[in-house]
Parts: C-alpha cells; sequence; structure tokens
C-alpha cells in the first residue's frame, strides 16, 4: 500500500483538468443536498423514550480558529487546506481521526487565497492530538506526487473510480479481540455523464486502519448494488453508531441527482465484524417480534441478511420532508437523534432535527436547529452550508454537542480558491434538551 505520512515538497504544475473537476464537486454537493428521504410505513416499533432535540446553539469559535491555523500555516505544502465530507473518530489514545472526501494541498497566501488550480485528491485524513491540535495529514503516494489516502481505481473501460470517506468506527479487530482497529466506511463511485457528474454510486466498502499508526491495510467489498433503477442503488456510511454489540450504519439511494425522493436506510453488524459482509444485516421493515432481533427466517420483515430486502426507514411524517443523502444520526442519552439539512422545507438555509428512539424509527420531526452562519462575505459570493454532522466526541463538560457543516460556492468554482474559507467546514456548539412526543 501507498506511504500514509505528510511530506514537504515543492508544488507541482497542476493539469487544467482540476479546474473542471472542481466545478463536478460543487455540482455534486448541490445535488446532495435537495435530496429528499421520503418516509416508508413499517419502520420499527417505538418503545419509549425522552426524545432529543436543539434548544440553542453558538459559534464554536475555537475549533473553526483551530482548523484555520492548520489549513493557512505553509510550513508544509503537502497538506490540507480544505475539504469537504466532514468526519470524525475519537481514538483510543485519545487522538482524532478526521476524515475529509475531496481535499485541496498546496499553499495559501495570506490566510486567504489559493492559486487558481491547486493540488487535490479524492480523500485525505487528518489526526488531531489528545489536546486538539491538527497535527498533520493522512496521505498516499510519494514525496513529489501525493494521492489519496485510500486509492481509487479505473474501470473497465478506463473511467475514474474513486472513495470517499464517510463514518469511522474503533472495534475489536474480530469479536472478542483485545488489539483495536479503525474501521471507515467509504463510497466508491465512477465518472459518469449527466446527470451523474457527481459519480455513479459503485460500492460501500470497508477500510482497516491499524492503530496506532493509521496505516491502510485493506479495503473490504461490502455491498455492490446493482438496482437496474440505478437512482435506488443505496450506499450506507453517512453514519454509524456502536450501540449494545451492533454498529448501526445509515445510508441513502440515489433519486435525487434527477429530481426524485431518494430515501434512507440503516444496517448493521455485530461489533468487531463490520469488515465482514457475511455479518451484515438490513432492516427489511417492522414486524411482530422482530425489532432487535435477527430475524433470517422472516418473510421481508426484521433484520436480513439480504441488502435487496432492505426497505426506507421513516424519517418524517410526511413525504414532503425528511434528510438529505449525507444527514447524521448520534445518541442523545437513550434517544437517537438525527440531522440534516431541510430538503422538503427551507432547503440550503436551515438544519433541522429528528429523533426516534430506536435505529429503525419512526423518526419525529422536523425541529428547527439553526441556520448556519456563513463566512464573512459567503452569502454575497454564493456560499452555501452542507452536510451537517455531530462531533459527539467533543462533548464539553456541560454536554453541549459540536456539530459541523460544510461549506461550498456552487456556481463560481473558483471562488473557493479566492478565499479558502468558502470551502471548509465551520463548527456550532448545540445545546440539546429532552422531547415530548407528538
Amino acid at each position: 500500500m501507498p506511504r500514509r505520512r505528510a511530506f514537504r515538497r515543492t508544488p507541482p504544475t497542476v493539469p487544467t483538468v482540476v479546474t473542471s473537476k472542481t466545478a463536478w464537486l460543487g455540482l455534486a454537493a448541490a445535488l446532495l443536498l435537495v435530496a429528499v428521504l421520503l418516509s416508508a410505513p413499517g419502520s420499527g416499533e417505538d418503545r419509549g423514550c425522552s426524545g432529543a432535540r436543539v434548544t440553542g446553539w453558538r459559534a464554536a469559535e475555537g475549533m473553526n480558529a483551530e482548523l484555520a491555523r492548520y489549513g493557512n500555516d505553509n510550513a508544509r505544502l503537502d497538506d490540507w487546506t480544505g475539504g469537504d465530507g466532514t468526519r470524525t473518530v475519537r481514538l483510543p489514545d485519545g487522538r482524532t481521526l478526521w476524515l475529509s472526501a475531496d481535499t485541496f494541498l498546496d499553499e495559501v497566501y495570506g490566510g486567504k487565497s489559493r492559486k487558481p488550480n491547486p493540488v487535490w485528491v479524492r480523500n485525505s485524513g487528518l489526526v488531531m492530538s489528545a489536546e486538539g491540535r491538527f497535527q498533520r495529514t493522512l496521505l498516499g503516494g510519494e514525496e513529489s506526487r501525493p494521492t489519496a489516502l485510500f486509492p481509487g481505481t479505473a474501470t473497465g473501460d478506463g473511467r475514474e473510480a474513486w472513495r470517499w470517506p464517510v463514518q469511522g468506527v474503533v472495534e475489536p479487530r474480530s469479536p472478542g479481540s483485545k488489539e483495536k482497529v479503525v474501521r471507515v466506511l467509504l463510497w466508491q463511485r465512477e465518472a459518469g455523464t449527466a446527470p451523474w457528474i457527481f459519480g455513479v454510486p459503485r460500492a460501500s466498502e470497508v477500510a482497516t486502519l491499524s492503530l496506532p499508526d493509521l496505516e491502510v491495510e485493506d479495503i473490504r467489498t461490502i455491498y455492490e448494488p446493482r438496482h437496474t433503477d440505478v437512482e435506488r442503488r443505496v450506499l450506507y456510511g453517512t453514519s454509524a453508531i456502536t450501540e449494545g454489540g451492533w454498529t448501526y450504519v445509515f445510508g441513502a439511494d440515489e433519486g435525487s441527482v434527477s429530481g426524485k425522493p431518494s430515501r434512507a436506510h440503516v444496517a448493521r453488524a455485530p461489533e468487531g465484524r463490520l469488515a465482514d459482509k457475511d455479518a451484515w444485516e438490513y432492516w427489511g421493515g417492522a414486524g411482530r417480534g422482530t425489532e432487535g432481533k435477527s430475524s433470517a427466517g422472516a418473510k421481508g420483515l426484521g433484520w436480513q441478511g439480504d441488502p435487496a430486502k432492505s426497505v426506507p426507514i421513516l424519517v418524517g411524517e410526511t413525504d414532503q420532508r425528511g434528510a438529505t443523502g449525507t444527514y447524521t444520526v448520534v445518541r442523545r442519552g437513550d434517544t437517537w437523534l438525527l440531522m440534516t439539512m431541510d430538503a422538503g422545507g427551507s432547503g440550503l438555509t436551515d438544519v433541522v432535527s429528528y429523533w426516534s428512539c430506536t435505529p429503525t424509527g419512526p423518526w419525529h420531526g422536523p425541529s428547527k436547529v439553526a441556520a448556519p452562519p456563513l463566512p464573512p462575505g459567503g452569502k454575497e459570493a454564493g456560499a452555501v452550508p452542507y452536510n451537517p454532522q455531530a462531533h459527539a466526541e467533543f462533548d464539553t463538560s456541560g454536554g453541549e454537542l459540536l456539530m459541523s457543516y460544510d461549506v461550498n460556492v456552487m456556481n463560481n468554482s473558483s471562488v473557493i480558491h479566492q478565499d479558502v474559507a468558502y470551502y471548509r467546514p465551520r463548527f456550532l456548539r448545540l445545546v440539546t434538551s429532552p422531547a415530548k412526543k407528538k
């Protein structure tokens, strides 16, 4: 496997093709934002819980400043200066691994701008110390030519196939093992023509990273969706939570590519077996006595070993409200809390939340979380927020929840290089409280 380290180098000449791919990136984000995950009947038993909602928020200025410090530091010219797809996993030694999708490298001039065609890679990792200081960028490749941490490939006819990391978890290398590893869920996509400008869904994968050195050991395919209707192919990993001996993995289909609804799905694997595709089970709908139990013998109900039997989970109460394809799920006390851009309501301006007593729903809501503030001048530049992600690893002593959201400019990709703040995540601290059922 390629080396995974940050290294010093002289910025190379970048092919002009980067400009067009940067535009693809912006359009991809726009499409993801309009994905609406519709409700579906039969989503599970509601056992009763306190519920959860967001009752206040403030800007997390300390985290914003720390990421800006690292991104603007030119001590190295081969590390992260901007990216999206922001997710985190706390490591056993107190460090935090941050996962980033499309990532820009190179120099930042005056803490403000990049050159028009900077070096970029499809994914990277950032390592933060236990004290909360970003230390290094994880990449592949060689000193003179950095590549993605999780390497891409090509289709049989020569088209690019790449990987975007989504959520990661720490788990035993195998059930009962004392050795821990990091499992990172990946979305594999391949280059396509319109309307698939952000890639055709290809596979859900799991990468294994060793500890403590964070070397990529292998990448295994979990599920290759073969649905003849490409818009209904599901990719898993937008969120993953380990609870009660299982890791629950949330995903969505691709219906929004042509304006049709996208829908949320959930799967699970026993703790320590996330990289074992034969151990995965997929939610096949509610049935008496099936909630929380393996039901491979049931007819289309409960947890199923066949991913083709997965059914959408209920998000919201009508077919006009739901989550984008990059929603986030986190545990707050005895409740599952889902946060998303309000695709069916205010659109690209507000984050809303839903809550459930089980990972399979039903999800009650929506409740408004916040209208995420943009960087100075962002509104005038056409910047938009997207991909809200919860980071429970960074709860304050008062129980505030850290939430990131990505920022991008959709209609003019050059703007994100004129001001690096327009393609970097930003952070809020959220106050959560119990919520009563409707």
